[in-house]
């Protein structure tokens, strides 16, 4: 049991009236205070400008770098706000000094986004790719991985949960085999963060990325990235400004010392604050109580899956998050997910196309995707099973 107050929860999240949203892995609900905290910057810039607006929000932009500080446990100079997730990753990716002949040892769950990075300095850079096979969980296989190493490998970077599964890849064992070889370790934590708790120290991490509008509650267009202060003078950024470097002189630069080299002078600020506003409100929740908030509705939601005829849940792993994934015999995922959007049920749908490499081993094309988080409720969980079990 969890000691969350469910019903202060749902009476933050007003769509819960009329909307079972289980799509928190795609964009969850901003709960009030972090809509409210958007809002009123918004007002704040249509009434003072811009400019003066962003003056006046220096508090809590600056408070964004100690509430994430506190949220990964590190230092608010490691942290950078990104645009979003996907760029957060590229600029930490793109950045790092890897030449022909290096190789990036990933997973087979990796994210498209990410796999066509590999791919695209594969092809520019000259660089080679090592996926590490699964164990019989569906996790990835700790051992297989740490064979793959040889002198050449430079970087391991997997997402700590992929987009289409409900699998938790066990990032801490992998920061180990990092450590030990001495291997930069990139980890996507874009669906774990919010969901349950992430120390950077004990994950081993030399870089994070993630974003705002899934399992944190904020706004759509923000992101962060943790740059550990261990590496960041061998990181060179893709492109920089003003914000992220100074120009010293007619013919020199000096970039910022810290993780605000990968930040752009211009963006969405009240984004920002909002960002904030969602980081404070999870912290204040605690993210342990999360975390078994969400993994009892996920379980809950599972077991009634499988009793449903023709339904089969897909997810892999030892250790489960808040994604639950399924297919149903007869009928295409993209015909459920409307079948339950008529019913005010909010799903999402999966494709191969997002993870070649696991779908293609497991012979999938498509699969529902419901992401439920703490403020959903077993009753909801039985609706949708009951919705969703009405059609043979």
């Amino acid at each position: 049991m969890t000691n969350l107050d469910i019903a202060r929860l749902r009476a933050d999240t007003p769509a819960c009236e009329k909307l079972i949203h289980f799509n928190n892995a795609g964009s969850s609900l901003m709960p009030t205070p972090v809509y409210q905290a958007v809002l009123d910057h918004l007002a704040l810039e249509q009434t003072i400008g811009g400019y003066d607006a962003e003056d006046k929000a220096e508090p809590a932009l600056e408070d964004f770098y100690d509430a994430f500080a506190a949220l990964l446990n590190c230092h608010r100079s490691e942290i950078a706000y990104v645009e979003n997730a996907t760029r957060a990753w590229d600029m930490a990716f793109y950045s790092l000094p890897l030449k022909e002949g290096d190789r990036i040892l990933t997973v087979e769950a990796e994210y498209v986004s990410n796999f066509l990075a590999f791919l695209h300095q594969a092809r520019r850079r000259g660089l080679e790719i090592d996926v590490a096979p699964c164990d019989s969980s569906g996790q990835v296989d700790l051992d297989a991985m740490e064979r793959l190493i040889g002198p050449k490998t430079r970087l391991i970077a997997i997402t700590h949960i992929p987009t289409q599964g409900g699998l938790v890849n066990p990032a801490e064992e992998i920061g180990k085999i990092a450590r030990r070889h001495g291997i930069t370790y990139l980890l996507d934590a874009c669906q774990s963060v919010g969901q349950m708790p992430l120390d950077v120290q004990k994950i081993g991490c030399d870089l994070l990325s993630g974003t705002g509008r899934k399992f944190l509650r904020g706004p759509r267009g923000t992101g962060f990235l943790y740059v550990s202060k261990k590496i960041i003078d061998r990181l060179d950024p893709p492109f920089i400004d003003l914000h992220a470097a100074t120009w010293t002189d007619a013919r020199t630069f000096k970039l910022s010392p810290d993780a605000r080299r990968f930040e752009n002078w211009e963006s969405y600020v009240a984004g920002r604050v909002g960002l904030r506003a969602a980081v404070r409100y999870a912290l204040e929740l605690g993210l342990e109580p999360i975390r078994a908030r969400v993994t009892l509705l996920a379980d809950r939601l599972r077991t009634d899956l499988a009793e449903l005829p023709g339904v089969t849940v897909q997810d892999l792993g030892r250790v489960r998050s808040g994604i639950v994934t399924f297919t149903k015999d007869g009928e295409q995922p993209r015909d459920i997910q409307a079948r339950l959007r008529a019913a005010n049920i909010g799903v999402s749908v999966s494709s191969k196309s997002s993870a070649q490499l696991d779908f293609g081993r497991r012979g999938l094309s498509q699969v529902v995707r419901a992401s439920v988080h703490y403020f959903n409720t077993e009753e909801e969980t039985g609706t949708f099973c009951k919705v969703l079990g009405s059609r043979a």
